[in-house]
């Protein structure tokens, strides 16, 4: 490059920043949008460092049971994990065998007994006054606070408390140091490829509204450039003062995109969307996506610059644009939609294997050239229905007026809108589709019980007797069905079946039984399915359950297990009657009770979990649910979701910002019609004509391409196709929503602009 160039592009520089009060509004206006894609980029180049962060620290905490007979086992370890009010609460009970113990990440010393550590935010919320139910379960004296390597996020509430009652307890773990040394295998495959068309929908659009955001005042800057041709300068210079103003717009919104970023992580662990909360030093974008982006910003804002200047001829005594002389070709712009399909097309005819990272590029590639295919067509199409438009009211006639002279910039201003909806789409439709796999109709019935409480410690027969009669009497409880069970061991073999102790109305939830008398035994039948391959123990068989050995009278019947409130059968178990087998009724069984509430009155729920509390520390209770949703699947729905808000108000301030420059750029235009008489509600009209053509018309193409991509996903990886025409109206209806918001918003702006003053000029 030739110091004529450089000097060249440092005038460039230099007009960007000169033209008083209207060129540093475009400057700021341009530095702005870009800033804000350019912060949304980093945010997204931060999420693979921030979710490891989040995993380390998960990992780092795991309670890795170890052999009890070792003699470096010195911390026992119960989890008194529960919840309040949805809000789901981490509780570890802690207690040292010897002054080594090991201590959590985050804790420096040990709890002693009755007291406890907790979380930020836990603390905010026992702090909080209609948390009084809170404080009587968790009722242990707080002597500290977890610290940030000892939490997954800012948000999570958790607590370790002291005891001193845990030997010899079931379900305590003994501890020697915390951590996983088995680490879990990777996420599924699939899940992989959901994330990979997550990040692929959440950022295409970014593109393009950071080219959008480097085209504000291009008719002024078009002027200017007319001028300079008049005082000498040619073509080719003209583009280099042009590549110099785009440069100065793109390194500018790099700046303030990287103030932004930084600005916005040191509040995030302010919020919390979805259970999902992070520290500050945790949102840190990966060094090569950051150099990537630092680079990417001010070529595309040069890219976009010289792009525009080749429909523009510009002549030292004006503008003359070329668009108007010939029609968009369609051809090239169907290019990249069947490059998308192509990239694609291999994997739907199983060539290459779905799980490898080679899937991995082709999926993204794919998506990204479907998408941007959206962006491609949206102006042939906007030109092609536009053109054939008339007649109509005033204000129909002026809005359909000025797309036709102009529909480039009535597409691109709704382009981002339509990739976005596209982009939903084709997410939604291959999230409704893998669904099945991740997730489980459990088939409960809440009809019946709400809720499950589980005491794995054991209890004697008159302790369960006395924990069922405080469950029912709990303020608002209708009903407590009880199961008291132990594993009974087969003879000859390593496999188990339940025994479950209990009176013959206990016994009828469980199985389809006609006649019980006391000391009746009962054999639950198999479920018969493929995957239940093992066969329920006959009768006269001798099986061997809490160190106890007995037989199963020959007796014993076979009965056809029953569906509990909950969605569970007991096949393969062993019913008895207490008579059937008085030593082991006499011993600790451990405790499972099904809850049916009155849910017409508050906070049922968490008096049951007091009364558990108060029962045991160790007593989990757990809300039945109908349907079980994979963890890893749900995070990433979530951190999806979170994605999706973020964009369409990104989406939103950008269409904001180029109405406000178009309105800036056409003020005089405004002033001399509302100077001859046109009336105000018919240029506000003409306004909202001239958002909701192109949003129309670009939505046609955004719900093609987003099904198309969607299903192809789907029948990429074997799952059932669904689309689901309320997803899909929900997500055009936000889509248009955006655009309808950013009309009315700007319509104040566009009132100011239509006084007289705006026929002034320089």
């Amino acid at each position: 490059m030739s110091v004529s160039w450089l000097r060249q592009l440092a005038f460039g520089v230099r007009l960007a920043c000169r033209g008083g009060a209207t060129g540093w509004t475009r400057v700021a206006l341009t530095a702005t949008a870009v800033g804000l894609g350019v912060a949304f980029l980093l945010l997204a180049a931060s999420v693979p460092n921030l979710l490891e962060a989040r995993d380390t620290r998960g990992s780092a905490r795991v309670e890795d049971a170890q052999d009890p007979d070792r003699l470096d086992s010195t911390l026992l370890v119960a989890a008194t994990d529960t919840e309040f009010r949805g809000v789901s609460i981490r509780g570890r009970l802690l207690q040292p065998q010897k002054p080594t113990a090991p201590t959590p990440p985050g804790v420096s010393a040990l709890p002693k007994a009755g007291e406890m550590v907790v979380s930020p935010a836990l603390a905010e919320l026992l702090a909080e006054p209609g948390s009084a139910l809170l404080r009587a379960r968790i009722d242990y004296r707080v002597v500290g606070r977890i610290a940030d390597e000892g939490l997954t996020g800012p948000g999570e509430f958790a607590y370790y408390a002291g005891s001193d009652q845990l030997d010899g307890k079931a379900g305590v773990r003994r501890l020697a140091a915390f951590g996983d040394p088995y680490p879990s295998p990777g996420p599924d495959p699939r899940l992989i490829l959901m994330a990979v068309v997550a990040f692929v929908v959440l950022l295409a659009p970014v593109a393009i509204f950071i080219a959008a955001a480097v085209r504000f005042g291009g008719e002024s800057r078009e002027r200017r450039l007319a001028a300079l041709r008049l005082m000498g300068a040619d073509l080719a210079m003209t583009r280099r003062f042009a590549a110099g103003e785009a440069l100065t717009g793109g390194l500018l919104g790099l700046g303030v995109g990287a103030v932004i970023f930084l600005a916005g992580r040191q509040l995030v662990d302010r919020f919390t969307l979805w259970d999902i909360s992070a520290f500050p030093a945790d949102v840190r974008p990966s060094l090569p996506l950051a150099a990537l982006i630092a680079v990417a910003v001010p070529a595309l804002a040069v890219g976009v610059a010289l792009g525009v200047l080749r429909k523009v001829a510009i002549e030292p005594l004006g503008v003359v644009r070329r668009a108007g002389q010939e029609r968009r070709r369609l051809w090239w712009r169907l290019l990249p939609p069947v490059a998308g399909l192509a990239l694609l097309a291999p994997m739907l005819a199983g060539l290459v294997d779905t799980e490898g990272q080679l899937a991995r590029v082709q999926v993204g590639g794919g998506a990204v050239l479907l998408l941007m295919g959206v962006a491609t067509l949206l102006p042939w199409l906007v030109e092609a229905v536009v053109r054939r438009l008339g007649g109509g009211g005033l204000s129909w006639q002026l809005a359909i007026r000025r797309i036709q002279m102009d529909s480039a910039s009535a597409a691109r201003l709704v382009s981002g809108v339509a990739v976005a909806v596209a982009g939903a789409i084709a997410l939604q439709t291959f999230v409704a589709g893998m669904e099945s796999a991740f997730t489980d109709e459990t088939g409960a019935d809440l009809s019946r019980a709400q809720v499950t409480a589980e005491l794995n410690e054991g209890a004697m027969p008159a302790r369960a007797r006395e924990i069922s009669g405080r469950l029912s009497t709990t303020p608002g409880v209708r009903s407590v069905m009880s199961v008291a069970h132990t594993m009974a061991r087969l003879p000859d073999t390593d496999n188990y079946s339940s025994l479950v102790v209990g009176s013959c109305a206990n016994l009828r939830e469980l199985a389809r039984i006609s006649r019980c008398r006391s000391g009746d035994t009962f054999i639950v039948e198999s479920a018969g399915d493929e995957h239940d391959t093992v066969e329920p123990p006959s009768p006269g068989a001798r099986v061997t359950a809490l160190e106890t050995d007995w037989t199963i009278p020959a007796t014993a019947t076979q009965v056809r297990a029953r569906t509990l409130p909950d969605g569970s059968t007991w096949n393969r178990a062993i019913l008895a009657t207490p008579a059937a087998v008085p030593t082991l009724a006499a011993k600790p069984l451990l405790l499972r009770y099904l809850i049916d509430l009155d849910q017409t009155r508050p906070d049922t729920g968490e008096l049951v979990r007091n009364t558990a509390a108060q029962v045991s520390p160790m007593m989990a209770v757990y809300g039945i649910r109908e349907v079980k949703v994979d963890s890893k699947f749900s995070g990433i729905l979530r951190g999806t979701l979170v994605g999706t808000v973020a964009l369409l108000l990104l989406i939103g301030t950008s269409m904001l910002a180029t109405t406000l420059d178009q309105l800036r750029e056409r003020r005089a235009l405004l002033a001399a019609l509302t100077a001859f008489g046109t009336k105000r509600g018919t240029l506000t009209r003409a306004t909202l004509w001239q958002m909701a053509v192109p949003v129309a018309l670009g939505l046609v193409p955004a719900v093609l391409a987003g099904t198309a991509l969607g299903v192809a996903l789907l029948a990429m990886l074997g799952f059932p196709l669904h689309v689901s025409l309320s997803q899909l109206l929900v997500t055009v209806a936000a889509g248009a929503g955006v655009v309808a918001l950013v009309t009315l918003a700007s319509l104040p702006v566009q009132l100011r602009l239509m006084r007289p003053d705006g026929l002034r000029v320089e």
